[in-house]
């Protein structure tokens, strides 16, 4: 099994059965704003500017022994022993934790590792309902296909998109990789329209990998480099240290962790020693055993740095952030985090189901707690907060 993990996607339990959102962390935001902002076939989704978030309520934790004992005394009864344990960890009302079925869990790995299947495209909800397309991925489906930001999407297999919920129609565009009919290889036919141009184009689906990290460098090489990271997959921490090596030394980076749903612990400790020397990253409980995770030497602690965060920063997102400004690496700027701070490990169930359940939770170096308080910012800013956030760096000097 895989170590600690925060990609903790809030997950509803109905009738005993977990209904698994993979890489759906934002739901929470979209219940808390009313609107789902933007979203890809696996990646996270993004508020909307401006939009803020509520702080999550500190977590219950299911018990582990109870999560057992009840699966192995359903399955001794010839009945679902992943109902029973979902039956248990839904009264506990422990929102982070879940139950897979194993198709759920490998779904759910494959979403780890960074891929998915589906046609490249970000969608996101415009006035009156409409769907339109916010991003295409490279070299995707949808890009070859001629499919371009702003173009709106109409119907997807003939069912029209308007009105419904950005989540929905990504499910449509997706398809359920565990059926051969709409896998990889299968066809999704879309309806678009561009200004008066209407059209309808045939894509096929196919195993893609999510970008979970951007990199914005400026022209010429003048002013500072901008990595976006929204969310913690595999590869994402080498990912940032790339992009941290490549950065001009003297102009300084702007670190964008808004709307960053979290993700695999182990990843965002490596995004940490992209910045730090060493040192340590956080320290987290797992079932009342103190234990510590630490950065590794030779990171770069020299170039300025500021640090973006919103309501939508989760989990991991939000241990690094609370890492590099407790460490007083960075300047923290935008607006107080969601305050998701515990952490999940995933264990076998006799009937070969998954138990994904909260074992304990993080502090930042400074001893901080996480869960339901979230970080709050070194500088507040709402709108324009990439703006003052370049201010910031500007005013902190060249490194040498």
């Amino acid at each position: 099994m895989s170590g600690p993990c925060s990609y903790d996607p809030p997950r509803r339990i109905r009738r005993g059965a977990a209904l698994t959102l993979i890489f759906a962390s934002v739901l929470a935001t979209g219940v808390a704003t009313g609107t789902w902002g933007e979203r890809a076939e696996g990646a996270v989704e993004r508020p909307e500017s401006g939009n803020t978030v509520a702080a999550a309520p500190k977590s219950r934790t299911a018990d582990h022994a109870a999560v057992e004992r009840a699966a192995a005394q359903a399955i001794e009864d010839g009945k679902s022993g992943s109902q029973a344990a979902a039956d248990v960890v839904s009264r506990s009302g422990d929102r982070w934790s879940a139950i897979y079925t194993p198709g759920e869990f490998r779904d759910f790995q494959q979403q780890l590792d960074g891929s998915y299947v589906g046609v490249g495209l970000w969608v996101r909800q415009a006035d009156g309902g409409r769907i339109r397309v916010s991003r295409v991925q490279p070299d995707g489906p949808a890009a070859r296909a001629g499919i371009a930001a702003g173009d709106r999407l109409r119907a997807i297999d003939g069912r029209a998109v308007r009105g419904r919920p950005v989540t929905e129609t990504v499910a449509w565009l997706r398809g359920d990789a565990r059926r051969p009919a709409e896998g990889a290889g299968s066809s999704v036919r879309l309806d678009l329209q561009r200004g008066p141009r209407h059209w309808t184009a045939t894509l096929h689906r196919t195993r893609l990998r999510t970008q979970n990290v951007t990199v914005d460098r400026p022209a010429g090489g003048r002013g500072p480099t901008r990595i976006k990271v929204a969310a913690f997959s595999q590869g994402t921490g080498e990912a940032v240290r790339q992009a941290v090596r490549r950065a001009s030394p003297h102009a300084g980076l702007l670190l964008d962790l808004r709307g960053n749903a979290g993700g695999l612990v182990t990843e965002a400790v490596a995004a940490a020693s992209a910045f730090l020397d060493g040192g340590l990253v956080a320290t987290y409980d797992v079932r009342g055993s103190q234990r510590a995770l630490y950065a590794d030497r030779g990171g770069s602690t020299r170039i300025p740095l500021v640090v973006l965060v919103d309501g939508g920063t989760m989990s991991a997102g939000e241990l690094l952030a609370g890492a590099l400004q407790d460490r007083g690496r960075a300047i923290v700027v935008g607006s107080p985090t969601f305050g998701k701070g515990s952490v999940q490990m995933p264990s076998r169930l006799p009937d070969g189901s998954v138990a994904e359940l909260t074992v304990g939770h993080y502090r930042t170096p400074s001893g901080q707690v996480v869960d339901g308080r979230g970080i709050s910012p070194d500088l507040v800013a709402g709108d324009g907060a990439e703006k003052r956030a370049r201010t910031v760096l500007s005013g902190l000097g060249t490194s040498t």
